[in-house]
């Protein structure tokens, strides 16, 4: 009924055939991170939220790095008597020593950001390379690794910290250390995860079947699919490790030698300056910190929801309802 097409038919001259897309599971592990990389850029592009939070970062950073230039006072002069009221000379008043406040937060900015960047580095690291290699390896690897990390996580993590600070001694380097060591149970648990999801996909069997070794294939394949989540779970460490930092220093085991947010809370604590009404030599670091806090969660909470489709989902389902929710009520 119908005429039979020949099997060795010519293909039409001059039409060009697509070739076929390559699958997503065969993007090496370099181009991955790349792409994640864009999809960090546009996440943030497009929130208003995550581009909030990154210029309040970059703007406090700054402040932090200018400090010994910009600072209108020398932090270790007494310039006039004790909880002086803010005034023009002093925008922020002056503490319970005679200190101008506003250069305070400026020097106590630099060592609080220096305190939370430096143990997060500490505790990205730890916690990453505990995390690939149980994830990667599994086995015994991961069975001994994870109730390691099981025996971390059950042990209150502040009372331990102020004893190891305790014994210790004070010292910018031991609130670092400290910090940073008892605080990287959770990127372990997340990176473990990660790892053991790519070390399953098919370029990376592709490179163990031919013969790669444990170490090609970790750092070109499995860590650049790693960092872009280490470095979202890096920003939101940084803002806990400032609130222990200044947990400790508001509790007496931070460095003496130094100024802080957390030391100065504590020293106008000591000088009752709540019941002297002198506001100005409390409020400004707790607020300080409290930006800090919420800056670091506005653009890390960003890039892990472009990293994790599950939250993002969950972000725009709740956001749907409460829309459909507020039209019937309106109706």
């Amino acid at each position: 009924m119908f005429p039979e097409v020949s099997s060795n038919a010519v293909e039409p001259v001059g039409v060009e055939i697509p070739a076929e897309p390559e699958p997503a599971e065969l993007v090496t592990g370099k181009q991955a991170s790349t792409s994640s990389f864009a999809v960090v850029a546009r996440a943030v592009r497009h929130s208003p939220s995550a581009m909030t939070g990154l210029i309040i970062l970059v703007v406090l950073i700054l402040i932090a790095l200018l400090a010994p230039l910009i600072a209108p006072y020398n932090v270790n002069v007494q310039v006039g008597k004790p909880f002086t009221h803010p005034g023009g000379a002093h925008l922020l008043g002056l503490d319970d020593g005679g200190y101008d406040v506003f250069s305070l937060l400026m020097w106590g900015l630099r060592v609080s950001l220096l305190v939370g960047f430096a143990a997060t580095f500490v505790a990205s690291g730890v916690g990453s390379v505990v995390g690939i290699v149980a994830g990667y390896f599994g086995g015994a690897w991961d069975s001994v690794l994870m109730r390691i990390t099981d025996y971390f996580l059950v042990i209150p993590a502040l009372p331990l910290m102020i004893s190891v600070a305790d014994i210790w001694g004070p010292s910018l380097f031991h609130t670092i250390v400290v910090i940073g060591v008892l605080s990287w149970t959770v990127t372990a648990l997340v990176v473990r995860a990660q790892a053991r999801t790519v070390k399953e996909r098919v370029y990376v069997k592709r490179e163990r079947s031919i013969g790669a070794s444990h170490r090609w294939v970790i750092s070109h394949h499995v860590l650049p699919q790693l960092v872009p989540l280490i470095v979202a779970n890096t920003v939101l460490n940084i803002s806990y490790a400032i609130f222990l930092e200044t947990a400790l220093a508001f509790l007496g085991l931070g460095d003496p030698n130094l100024v802080s947010l957390g030391t100065m809370i504590q020293h106008a604590f000591l000088a009752s300056a709540v019941v002297q009404g002198a506001w100005w030599a409390i409020v400004p670091p707790g607020v300080l910190v409290a930006v800090i806090i919420l800056a670091c969660s506005l653009f890390g909470r960003a890039i892990e929801d472009a990293f994790n489709p599950r939250l993002r989902a969950a972000n725009l389902g709740a956001r749907s309802f409460t829309r459909i929710r507020a039209g019937k009520d309106a109706s």
